[in-house]
């Protein structure tokens, strides 16, 4: 379903094959739960035991948020909203019309943006999904408390029908909480770290009451765990993605662009750079993740890209086949010059960008090219292509002898924080 392609990044055949040994072992550490952070590669096998009765559930709660309200308030930070935001993004565009609107709370402290966020729903029908496993994540317990007595004013007690959360099995605050108020539950499995767990409640119950296929995301997975589940480097994209970006950075890369040419993916940049920065930067280690939305960037970062000072490569996420397309039409006046393009496609405009930026960065620019090709925007394709970066971040954090899913540098801006506000 993939394509992999480091044929555009100065790699040779024997270069990726001398990885081989490495990822072997690394391979049989991941599958075996002998690898750094061994207690959290509960998505491994997810696909295979992910817990049908609350799947069942989440659809059936998805179908009756979607039927009380106008708009459907996701309250969490990092991997609680970027996964879900990413996929409801992909699939649905950026103004969807037949789903509720989707809005994401709980990730900043901005007072104008919660402010704004607040008055906004004051006259909208609204559910409320607060995704927390220890409910004190500060962020998200400063917008959970201004939504959870906005629902309390707006709906009384009817208020707790409209209010879901995703949180620990059997402790913390807003499991304690969620138990006192009556709202419905979903889990975060102990075993599954934040930024993993789109493929959980944590991002099927948004996902699903966007209107997207979950079913579809999970059979996606389903087929990546079985064509990556291989530590053959000549037939797991996957982890051959892992190797590349090790020998870009021995060659002085230090940066990975991550660049769509679809504005409808520049959440799936956001989600990915979460993934890889957090996995990876840790013990001064670890390739800097950024992204760019091609061609709208190339009018901001393309001349540096091109001529700039030579510690990044690219990473190109190309689809197939967009959600969309249109036909550009011809004019008889004629008078923008544009009647070249007249009855073609805008999606082969955008096919054409594509090869002639790849082009100019590597035969001019000399800026490596890495080309992950995904067939579509589809829920199959999504789940797909979550398996396949979970794959290959693991790999590239275990060719570093580092842990894939921990993150204490995390830490330090929060002790700061708690200290200066006086917690």
């Amino acid at each position: 379903m993939i394509r992999f392609d480091e044929t555009h990044a100065f790699l040779n055949e024997e270069e990726i094959n001398s990885y081989q040994a490495q990822v072997t072992s690394c391979h049989a550490a991941l599958m075996n739960k002998s690898g750094k952070g061994n207690d959290y590669v509960g998505w491994v096998e997810w696909p295979n035991t992910y817990d049908k009765e609350e799947f069942a559930r989440i659809k059936a709660c998805a179908e009756r948020m979607r039927a009380m309200c106008d708009v459907f308030v996701v309250c969490g930070i990092g991997g609680s909203y970027l996964g879900a935001r990413a996929a409801i993004e992909m699939m649905k565009g950026l103004y969807p019309q037949d789903c509720p609107e989707i809005i994401f709370m709980g990730n900043t402290f901005s007072s104008t943006y919660l402010a704004q966020v607040m008055n906004y729903l004051q006259d909208k029908e609204v559910c409320v999904n607060v995704i927390s496993k220890s409910g004190t994540t500060t962020e998200t317990a400063v917008a959970f408390r201004l939504l959870k007595q906005f629902m309390e004013k707006k709906y009384g007690e009817d208020a707790a029908k409209r209010i879901v959360a995703t949180t620990d099995r059997t402790k913390g605050t807003l499991k304690e909480l969620a138990l006192a108020k009556g709202y419905e539950t979903f889990v975060i499995p102990d075993d599954i770290g934040g930024r993993y767990s789109v493929i959980t409640p944590v991002g099927l119950l948004p996902i699903a009451v966007a209107g997207i296929d979950i079913d579809a995301l999970m059979q996606g997975l389903s087929s990546a765990y079985h064509d990556l589940n291989t530590a053959d480097l000549t037939k797991n994209p996957a982890y051959r993605y892992a190797v590349c970006r090790r020998l870009l950075q021995h060659a002085g890369k230090d940066a990975e662009m991550l660049v769509s040419y679809e504005p409808n993916m520049s959440m799936c940049a956001e989600w990915w750079k979460q993934l890889f920065g957090e996995s990876e930067g840790k013990e001064e280690k670890g390739i800097l993740p950024c992204s760019a939305t091609f061609s709208t960037d190339l009018h901001s970062l393309g001349q540096f890209i091109q001529e700039g000072k030579k510690v990044l490569f690219e990473t190109l996420l190309l689809v197939e086949q967009p959600l969309v397309d249109l036909v550009f039409p011809k004019d008889e006046e004629n008078r923008d010059a544009m009647n070249y393009l007249a009855g073609q496609s805008l999606n082969w405009v955008n096919q054409m960008a594509a090869q002639g930026t790849l082009e100019a960065h590597e035969e001019s620019g000399h800026v490596p090219n890495l080309i992950i090709t995904i067939p579509d925007m589809s829920a199959k394709t999504f789940g797909y292509l979550c398996y396949f970066f979970f794959r290959s971040c693991a790999m590239t954090c275990y060719l570093l002898d580092i842990n894939p899913f921990n993150q204490p540098g995390v830490e330090v801006y929060k002790k700061n924080m708690f200290r200066l506000l006086g917690k």
